[in-house]
């Protein structure tokens, strides 16, 4: 009766599958869900496309993760890339440790953060005086196994975003002051949403993120129709809304958990890892994170519609993603870059893409 009072008083977040069109950014999202490694999420599109609204919706389909018990870290009680060093420390000693299980959590990163609120600080005072380490820790440490989501990433400071990818691609934070270092795990995905009128985001910096979604407003009136009585719905009663959506909730959730599951087992032919790597060398991409990421992004949607081996469609549902803001800019160029990648999938793997 207590748990129903509190979910009842908390904020109520609108039902990912409620949310009409948009299909790329909820698929990129989801494949972040189902393989973290794939590196974030950024969403770049139109203002009140329901860029936030989106993410926010992920929570609720995320599945349940064991955590150390009043942990800062949510550390991991089996993996030491995932435990602070605390727990470590535990660990090594055979001291016993008591665990919980909880929802992966999302962190919610305000622009005006400083660095000391994003990394954490260390307590020189008590560190001097007292001997000891003492960290208070930032919201890094509070996203470590879970997600940070960074609204208007493109208004950021580069030095503070610069943060976040090194984090992000490391899995490691650390803290440096007077002489003092402290590390901790800051594994999470990252995912960023902006407006490209407000100004784009530096191409190596973009070039960090996983994939890259592209989001518009929707044109066709019936759809926008339907898309405002859903909010309006919504609004009036949010709990009789969330409730006539709580079974296909549950299904798409079931679906993410079987999917990250499965993943391990998923292969991907020889022949296709060399088509993908023919599309990234002969569209120019810098560096190999194009390769890696089509990869890894092909065998998450392959994973999640449920199949053990990646197909020629899997790749060219996910290869825009992946490519799109990898792409050199041309400026005298109107074409979507997502559709030069599609166009160099099809003459590469001989599949029509229409």
């Amino acid at each position: 009766m207590q748990t129903e009072v509190l979910q009842e008083t908390e904020r109520p977040v609108f039902p990912f599958t409620a949310i009409v069109g948009q299909e790329e950014m909820k698929l990129a999202l989801l494949l972040n869900v189902i393989d973290p490694k794939i590196g974030g999420v950024m969403i770049m599109g139109d203002r009140g496309t329901g860029k936030s609204t989106t993410v926010r919706a992920l929570v609720d389909l995320l599945p349940e993760i064991e955590v150390v018990e009043d942990d800062a870290f949510n550390s991991d009680p089996r993996d030491p890339e995932l435990m602070s060093e605390y727990v470590r420390n535990k660990v090594k000693n055979n001291e016993k440790i008591s665990t919980i299980r909880t929802k992966i959590n999302m962190v919610d990163l305000p622009l005006g953060a400083t660095e000391d609120r994003v990394c954490g600080t260390i307590d020189i005072e008590k560190a001097l005086t007292e001997g000891v380490k003492a960290f208070e820790p930032g919201l890094l440490a509070k996203a470590n196994r879970g997600i940070l989501y960074v609204d208007e990433v493109n208004l950021l400071d580069d030095h503070l975003v610069d943060v976040l990818l090194d984090s992000a691609a490391s899995g490691w934070n650390t803290v440096e002051r007077e002489g003092i270092s402290i590390s901790h795990p800051a594994r999470f995905i990252l995912i960023g949403s902006g407006n490209p009128e407000e100004g784009e985001l530096r191409p190596q910096l973009l070039d960090r993120f996983g994939m890259h979604a592209q989001v518009g407003t929707v044109k066709d009136a019936e759809l926008r129709v339907k898309i405002v009585e859903q909010r309006t719905s919504f609004d009036q009663n949010p709990k009789v809304f969330r409730d006539s959506y709580q079974s296909s909730q549950d299904n798409l959730s079931s679906q993410i958990n079987e999917a990250r599951e499965r993943l391990p087992k998923v292969k991907i032919d020889y022949a296709l890892r060399v088509n993908i790597s023919r599309i990234c060398a002969e569209l120019n991409v810098d560096g190999l994170r194009g390769d890696i990421v089509t990869n890894r992004a092909s065998k998450a949607l392959a994973a999640l519609r449920g199949r053990f081996e990646v197909t020629p469609k899997d790749i060219m549902t996910v290869i825009p993603l992946c490519l799109r803001h990898r792409l050199r800019k041309d400026p005298l160029e109107s074409i979507d870059s997502g559709l030069l990648v599609l166009e160099k999938f099809s003459q590469i793997f001989g599949y029509s893409t229409k």
